[in-house]
């Protein structure tokens, strides 16, 4: 039986209003505002870094391809300074940024709204180490030290306002030193200050692993503390930030994001040989192979943990603000409401 004009009209009518709505509410479709607001970033998702040990969950996940079958196109972005890092994210030149949690706190009260949700990784991923020659183990045989040689100050290099300046400034506080005991050196790149360490031109060095690894192994470098010693266990280095913006517009994106750092952190413990390959290939890091394998096996001490302490991390934000780096915080930036909706830990 033949089907009327009228009819075959309909019918094709129907088809075009089920392929635009098929269009519609596809979540992979880059091509509607209203998807945007509701579903995935439109184009290449840009993630800035720096390259410590607890940014490997990240770094996996581009090389497992973890990202992509997240449906993620992601672009990695290395930065030799935490500063240069923020700012990108502040300008939106790249959507996540793994960097020192402080920092999202000091552009925060300068009026871009940065919020963490997530830790990169991690446990005693920043040391502070002393030259060998020394013969110094502890901050409490430094303090003896600098009290008996009070016309000769130390030289110390690290990163105003970064980790490695808190832990610097915490561990001090406790041992009742000041940075006015020391020649202190505010330094902008965190691979010139390894070099400068190699080539003894500083006494200490705050830095993070596998660097510290690396000179503790091959440069007789002493491991004075670090930062579990310091906050407490699992008081994270780095974190994994967004803008507010961000945040609200692409919840899915920020979900299958955070879905494939599990995965890579998850390899990284399993199978930790496996992961250094996939690190070597990439060239994340500047150290041998052996150097990167050990420093990862000392990490591997404790489970994984994605989940920022709160408390812990306000420690060193209140050192902070102690230092007049910030004022008194109005508003809590730590958002683990996407974790908690995955059950990630």
């Amino acid at each position: 039986m033949r089907l009327s004009r009228n009819l075959w009209v309909i019918i094709l009518i129907c088809l075009l209003l089920w392929w635009i709505l098929l269009v519609q509410t596809n979540p992979f479709n880059n091509n509607t505002p209203d998807q945007e607001q509701s579903w995935h970033f439109p184009g290449t998702i840009k993630i800035g870094h720096l390259v410590a040990l607890d940014m490997a969950p990240m770094f996996i996940a581009k090389e497992a391809w973890y990202f992509t079958e997240e449906w993620l196109d992601v672009e990695t972005v290395f930065f030799s300074n935490p500063w240069d890092n923020n700012a990108a994210l502040a300008v939106k030149d790249v959507q996540f940024s793994i960097n020192p949690f402080t920092l999202a706190y000091l552009w925060q009260q300068q009026g871009t709204p940065m919020r963490i949700i997530s830790n990169a990784w991690g446990n005693s991923i920043i040391e502070v180490i002393i030259q060998g020659n020394y013969d110094i183990n502890t901050i409490e045989e430094l303090a003896t030290h600098v009290k008996s040689n009070p016309w000769s100050k130390l030289k110390i290099w690290t990163l105003k306002g970064d980790t490695l300046d808190m832990i610097i400034y915490r561990s001090f506080l406790e041992a009742w030193l000041s940075y006015d005991d020391f020649d202190m050196i505010w330094f902008n790149d965190l691979l010139a200050m390894v070099q400068s360490f190699k080539s003894q031109q500083i006494d200490i060095l705050s830095h993070i692993r596998p660097y510290t690894t690396d000179l503790v192994l091959n440069y007789d470098g002493i491991v004075l503390t670090n930062n579990d010693i310091v906050w407490g266990d699992w008081t994270p280095n780095t974190t994994t930030i967004v803008l507010q913006d961000f945040l609200e517009k692409y919840p899915e994106t920020i979900k299958a994001y955070l879905r494939a750092q599990k995965k890579g952190a998850l390899l990284l413990e399993s199978d930790p040989e496996a992961a250094v390959d996939m690190l070597v290939e990439g060239r994340y890091y500047q150290v041998d192979r052996e150097i990167l394998l050990f420093a990862l096996q000392q990490h591997q001490q404790k489970s994984i943990l994605l989940r920022p302490n709160q408390d812990w991390i306000m420690s060193a934000i209140n050192d902070m603000i102690s230092q007049w780096y910030i004022q008194p915080i109005t508003q809590e930036i730590i958002d683990t409401s996407f974790l908690e909706q995955l059950n990630i830990n």
